[in-house]
């Protein structure tokens, strides 16, 4: 870790702001994330979130470990990622860090303000650069996937999940949940599932089961911790029709994409070599 760097928080730990978490820890800042106590991440062998059950969690070869507020500047000095569960935002008032990176794709501002930090970063579209954040990461998969946007807002939520080889729009390579309740999964994130065995089940409050079937072949590259509770028509799970199991165990295209656009947009506000026109942060 670079002493020399601003501590950067990201709201989320979820398998894109875990991408983020990533590629800062790489280049040598030190990095917190925030979560919720139960958090929705389904990517889960490749989300700090993880931690937040498990106590701690690796992405590759970075490890995240969960802790108090209190324990995180210990947990970064040793080289690891602080995940701390606030759901109230205490990090940012106590902590008051330079960077903070919005990072909860829940497709519009949930709170986030440019006067959360020095440089306020936010992914995806519900936010406006200039207005609600300094600057903004594309998440939409095409020639701008991770691309910096100084001014104006990122792609709209079309509402559809990208397509992967092999299903095209035929089926959806995102599953949800028949109802209410809490998933339990018959097979391991990884496992190769054949097109119609049962690979999950919603429990509902009355004990009753709802099962999830496979729409097509593929492996599973990921699924919702069974501690958190689901709605009907909630993402639970992601089923992959390409064959190659090591991509459920490392961070995607997409992710890395979205960190370097991050990391970039970092890099050039501690430079402040953006045109004047974009200058809309106080320099360092």
């Amino acid at each position: 870790m670079r002493t020399d760097f601003p501590l950067v928080v990201i709201r989320g730990a979820g398998d894109l702001a875990s991408g983020i978490a990533l590629r800062l820890h790489r280049a040598g800042f030190p990095v917190i994330h925030t979560e919720i106590e139960h958090p929705l991440a389904v990517r889960r062998t490749v989300a700090f979130a993880q931690a937040v059950f498990d106590g701690v969690c690796r992405v590759e070869e970075a490890t995240g470990r969960r802790c108090e507020l209190a324990e995180a500047a210990a947990v970064v000095a040793a080289g690891e990622i602080a995940v701390v569960v606030d759901p109230a935002g205490e990090t940012l008032r106590r902590l008051q860090p330079p960077v903070v990176i919005d990072a909860i794709m829940a497709k519009r501002n949930i709170g986030t303000r440019r006067d959360d930090a020095q440089f306020v970063v936010a992914l995806g579209p519900g936010f406006t650069a200039g207005v609600d954040c300094h600057a903004i990461i594309e998440t939409a998969r095409g020639h701008n996937l991770g691309r910096v946007i100084w001014q104006g807002s990122a792609a709209p939520d079309t509402g559809e999940p990208g397509e992967l080889p092999g299903i095209g729009r035929r089926a959806s390579r995102v599953l949800r949940s028949p109802t209410a309740g809490h998933v339990i999964g018959r097979y391991a994130i990884g496992d190769r599932i054949a097109a119609g065995v049962e690979l999950a089940v919603t429990q509902d409050a009355k004990g009753s089961e709802h099962t999830i079937v496979a729409p097509f072949d593929g492996v599973l590259r990921g699924l919702i911790h069974p501690s958190v509770s689901v709605h009907a028509g909630m993402k639970i799970g992601d089923l992959d029709p390409r064959a190659d199991v090591t991509a459920c165990f490392t961070v995607s295209d997409k992710s890395l994409a979205i960190g370097g656009g991050a990391l970039e947009a970092i890099l050039m506000w501690l430079a402040d070599n953006r045109p004047q026109s974009q200058r809309n942060v106080k320099q360092i």
